[in-house]
Order: structure tokens, then C-alpha cells, then sequence
């Protein structure tokens, strides 16, 4: 794709940027379609992100800003407007620029991964869930579960107090739902999720005793560094039905595309056009 000094910049901001897939996505899709932007990594830790973010957002073709881990927590003070997504979530993960300056943000990690095992087949209305993670991601995600009409909700993340921040939003805005914090236990579940890290490095522990895990029950991860984690390799082992990363990502990407004001597309097309290397 040519890239010259009118192109847009869509910044994907987090570290570490090894395991960022979203440019093999956008930048083969806005090629496809004559779009004069360019999704561009760009490495910048927790430590450096109170200097390092406003000055991306403040250069002069900065379209927005796709955010992630460890930053979709530290960038929400620094927006002029967020989404009812974001206010539950407590994080978020799309910064637009608007014409006159103000940084607006929403949060898509959530609806991606809901909708992405929807797809599959899961029935999520009366169903019990357990989120492991209590991070952006984990809160999104928990956000998303209790939109869709979950009956049962269970948190863990190894920072209790974090977990009952999150179940305590959640029990506000949706009272309906039986929301509950302690370990990581998904016996009985229906969904299990994780939205940790474990499974970035090798030789991470499992976030779950696997040998818990119902054979019925849906199993998803947001890990991205390889297709089949080894969580879901081993929920597949017992006859799960799971759900990859990469998945979550083409499944919100639409829902990207729109806010940026760049159209829409279906996952099957992103799929399609995407040169994914792992």
C-alpha cells in the first residue's frame, strides 16, 4: 500500500507489539478498499504513557487509536468522552479524534468476543459465565456477558480487590445478574474465559484446572500470541467447543471500522483479505 504525508494514522498503542495481529487485518482491508490510512504498531509501556499518548493523539494526521494492554485503563482520564461501554468497563480500547480536538472512546473488546461465540453457536441468555481476569479486557468482556443477557457472572484476577471493583459496576448497572468474585473455578460454568496473559510466554501456568471444565461448556481466550493456546488445545482435548483470539479481534473490528468512519465489513471479508503471520 502507498502511504504519503496525506495518509491517516490509525496508531495501535500497547507493549509489547510482538503479539499485535490488528495491522495484518486493517492495512490489507484499507488497501482492498482505497482507504488512505495505515494502521502502525507503536510500542509504549505503562511507565510511559502519560507522556507518550498525548503527544500521539496530538499529531496533525492522527485519525485515532487502537489501545491496548497496558494502557486501555490509564488512557480513560485522558479523553474528553467516553461510552456507557467504557464507564462499566472502567477501560477502553478506540480513541477517535473528532474535527474540533476532543478525544472520544469506546470500548469493542467486549462485544467482539460476545459476539464472536454467539457466531458459534453459544446461547448466552440464562447462561453462567467465569471471567478469569479483572484487567481492561476481563472487565470489557464481563460488561459485554451481562448486556447479552447472562443469568450468572463469577470474577477472579489475582487482585481481588480489582475483581470486586468490576463485580461492584457490574452489580449497579445490571442488577439482573447474579455477579459473584472469588477463584478461578470453572466447574459448572457454561462459558469459560480467560482474559489474562497466562499463555503470552511459554511455560505460563494454565489459568484454569482444565480437568474442571465440563466438556459442554464454550471456552474462549484473548491470548493471540498462537492460534490454539495452550488452554484451548487442552479444553478441545476434553471436547469443548472454543474460541481463538484472533477470532474476538475480526469479530470487533466492524464495529472499529464504523466508529473510525471508515464503513464496515463483515468478518468474512477482513478474514479474506488478512495476511496474518504468527
Amino acid at each position: 500500500m502507498d502511504i504519503s504525508g496525506r495518509t491517516g494514522l490509525v496508531a495501535h498503542l500497547g507493549y509489547p507489539t510482538g503479539s499485535f495481529k490488528a495491522p495484518m487485518i486493517y492495512n490489507p482491508w484499507f488497501e482492498a478498499k482505497g482507504i488512505d490510512a495505515v494502521v502502525v504498531p507503536m510500542g509504549v509501556t505503562a511507565e510511559a504513557a502519560a507522556a507518550t499518548l498525548p503527544a500521539v493523539f496530538g499529531l496533525t494526521n492522527f485519525r485515532g487509536a487502537l489501545i491496548t494492554m497496558p494502557l486501555k485503563v490509564l488512557v480513560v482520564p485522558m479523553l474528553d468522552e467516553v461510552s456507557t461501554r467504557v464507564k462499566v468497563a472502567g477501560s477502553c480500547n478506540a480513541v477517535r479524534r473528532e474535527a474540533d480536538g476532543r478525544l472520544v472512546g469506546d470500548m469493542f473488546d467486549g462485544e467482539g468476543f460476545v459476539r464472536g461465540i454467539a457466531r458459534k453457536g453459544c446461547r448466552l441468555a440464562g447462561a453462567s459465565v467465569v471471567v478469569s481476569g479483572a484487567g481492561g479486557v476481563g472487565s470489557a468482556i464481563a460488561a459485554s456477558f451481562a448486556l447479552a443477557g447472562v443469568a450468572r457472572l463469577a470474577l477472579h484476577d489475582l487482585d481481588s480487590a480489582s475483581a470486586e471493583r468490576l463485580a461492584a459496576r457490574l452489580r449497579l448497572h445490571h442488577p439482573e445478574v447474579e455477579v459473584t468474585t472469588g477463584p478461578a473455578d470453572p466447574k459448572g460454568f457454561d462459558v469459560v474465559v480467560n482474559a489474562t496473559p497466562l499463555g503470552m510466554k511459554s511455560g505460563d501456568p494454565l489459568p484454569f484446572d482444565v480437568e474442571r471444565i465440563d466438556p459442554t461448556s464454550f471456552v474462549g481466550d484473548v491470548v493471540m500470541k498462537e492460534e490454539t493456546t495452550p488452554l484451548l488445545a487442552a479444553a478441545k482435548a476434553r471436547g469443548c467447543r472454543i474460541q481463538i483470539g484472533v477470532d474476538m479481534l475480526f469479530e470487533q473490528i466492524p464495529a472499529y471500522l464504523e466508529f473510525f468512519g471508515f464503513g464496515s465489513a463483515t468478518p468474512e471479508e477482513l478474514k479474506a483479505l488478512a495476511r496474518i503471520r504468527y
